[in-house]
């Protein structure tokens, strides 16, 4: 996730222009399409821009996500800045990106996503390794996020959990011939040595080994 502007030393504080607190609905109606923030216990948490490397990698999986998603006509790819607010009592926040799955379009409202996402992709930088691995963790897990990939360019580390019938996420091994292959995305697999090539691998070179050209 994009790093967290911080004014204290464990989190930001809200932006002075604002009051101390406000409702998600009016948290919605301030933000606009640039707003890079998320809604927490009624309080603005304003993110920094992302770095470079944020970036690349988010682009990355972005273009090859949508374009396996587009070809086999499964639902769609949204990326930051978008809310999802996953239950009535849980944080707003601001994927990286997150899929939502063609039976769950109806969850889509026009500026966010009222329920969880079927996958969502947190990219980690130094400030919100805590914030990813914990708060975020456990809310997504509670609030129903069926897949969570946690990925650290810094440290070239890739977790991806699955959450089970419990309720509860399970990190899945990646096999002995490098790939992810993901439940959400049936016939998605990923080879995570790709998220660390500089430069990342081409479009078309991801597809012919998908097969899809």
């Amino acid at each position: 996730m994009a790093q967290e502007i911080k004014h204290e030393p464990l989190r930001a504080s809200p932006s002075p222009s604002l009051p101390p607190k406000m409702t998600y609905e009016d948290f919605l109606a301030w933000a606009d399409e640039d707003t890079w923030a998320e809604w927490v216990n009624g309080e603005v948490i304003m993110l920094s821009p992302a770095s470079r490397v944020h970036q690349s990698v988010t682009r990355f999986l972005v273009t090859i996500l949508s374009a396996f998603v587009e070809a086999h006509n499964r639902g769609m790819i949204f990326f930051a800045p978008f809310q999802m607010k996953t239950g009535p009592d849980l944080p707003g926040r601001e994927p990286d990106i997150l899929f939502v799955a063609r039976e769950h379009l109806a969850r889509l409202k026009e500026i966010y996503l009222e329920g969880p996402a079927d996958l969502v992709v947190e990219i980690i930088s130094p400030d919100s390794r805590a914030r990813d691995r914990g708060e975020k963790f456990y809310e997504y897990e509670q609030g129903g996020v069926r897949e969570y990939w946690l990925i650290d360019p810094l440290r070239k580390q890739a977790e991806f959990y699955q959450r089970g019938e419990d309720g509860i996420y399970r990190l899945v091994p990646v096999g002995g011939d490098g790939l992810y292959r993901s439940t959400v995305l049936a016939g998605l697999w990923l080879r995570v040595e790709w998220l660390w090539q500089e430069p990342l691998p081409p479009l078309l070179s991801v597809l012919k080994e998908w097969g899809l050209v």
